[in-house]
């Protein structure tokens, strides 16, 4: 109708700054709300359940043809939010919404919301179509560091030579470095060289995702992340990094000849390529977008109270460079004679 505005009808920079870039906050913080309601009752199906049914819900208020290229497995093995699943609004007819790549992660850290522990969040990151690596549901060895280390580092270099290169970019001294590893028997040599060069080490459950973001982010006490975790979420932390003008190299860990099959199905001719962030996640137009679900030391985890829950968000596009970070009041009934309460 004349005089009505109209949807967008192409994924251009100030769609994704001004229209998809707040909406995608909309979409994490419902994910968010709901597996937060499940925190600490140690069950972990529940939790992640919640999260992917709201976000699959909050998707369709979203005025975009999306298609989840990450999510939770394949159709056969996930009623929703599966690889290949069709998401955003039914348009108006005559209206072409625009076309967007999603790779989610309803509920990272699963575990960690189920036992209350910290740094769980609700994640997704969206590009033009073809802006994401349709990684397999494999593992992918990491390093994962700020941008004074873009360039320097190399995934084939003995640990203690890559300690070195961090520290001298930025500028300290090895003992001063905080390295993030997963907690995994299949770490024990990496931690014994990360020891023995004199570096320290936080140790995590779960939660690599988060722990690469504050590795490009000063300030929130990681130097670097290193080891092998979730390939899918290795393309969702380099949506971010590419933000974040943050460094990483990768390389797939094909080791059976069923899950060289699937590496090929999905178009990888190199299963030994050594990917950096660029590779993981080429578009130009990126949206990444999280909120925390527990408290971490990145993000505040949702709390309720009487009238509502409070929560705490980053968005950060790689057209514009910039981080928001976004505390939110959701009010589900009236406040009080009182007033809002903020905790």
């Amino acid at each position: 109708m004349p005089g009505q505005p109209q949807a967008p009808t192409e994924l251009t920079d100030l769609d994704i700054e001004q229209d998809l870039a707040l909406e995608f906050i909309r979409v994490v913080e419902e994910a968010a709300i709901a597996s937060a309601r499940t925190m600490g009752q140690g069950d972990a199906p529940k939790a992640d359940q919640g999260a992917v049914q709201a976000m699959r819900r909050a998707f369709e208020r979203v005025a975009i043809d999306g298609t989840i290229v990450i999510g939770e497995g394949e159709r056969d093995k996930a009623p929703m939010l599966y690889i290949g699943e069709q998401v955003g609004s039914r348009p108006p007819a005559g209206v072409s919404y625009p076309k967007v790549d999603i790779a989610v992660d309803p509920l990272e850290g699963t575990n960690l919301c189920a036992t209350g522990a910290s740094n769980s969040i609700a994640v997704l990151a969206a590009s033009e179509p073809g802006g994401l690596l349709h990684a397999p549901d494999c593992y992918m060895e990491k390093i994962i560091a700020g941008p004074a280390c873009r360039g320097a580092l190399d995934l084939d270099a003995p640990v203690e030579e890559n300690l070195r290169t961090i520290a001298a970019c930025l500028e300290r001294d090895v003992p001063d470095l905080t390295i993030v590893v997963l907690e995994r028997p299949r770490h024990a040599a990496l931690i014994q060289s990360i020891r023995e060069a004199g570096a320290r080490i936080r140790l995590i459950q779960d939660g690599d995702l988060s722990a690469g973001i504050a590795a490009a982010i000063r300030g929130v006490g990681v130097d670097a992340v290193m080891g092998s975790g979730g390939a899918p979420e290795g393309v969702i932390t380099a949506a971010a990094l590419r933000c974040l003008h943050g460094e990483m190299l990768a390389r797939l860990v094909v080791n059976s000849p069923e899950l060289e099959e699937r590496v090929a199905a999905m178009g990888i001719r190199d299963p030994k390529r050594i990917y950096t962030a660029r590779d993981l996640a080429p578009g130009k137009k990126l949206v990444f977008a999280a909120c925390g679900v527990t408290q971490g030391a990145l993000l505040n985890g949702v709390r309720f109270f009487g009238e509502g829950c409070r929560t705490h968000s980053l968005v950060m596009t790689r057209a514009s460079n910039k981080v928001r970070f976004v505390d939110a009041i959701h009010l589900t009934r009236p406040p009080g004679p009182r007033g809002v309460r903020l905790y």
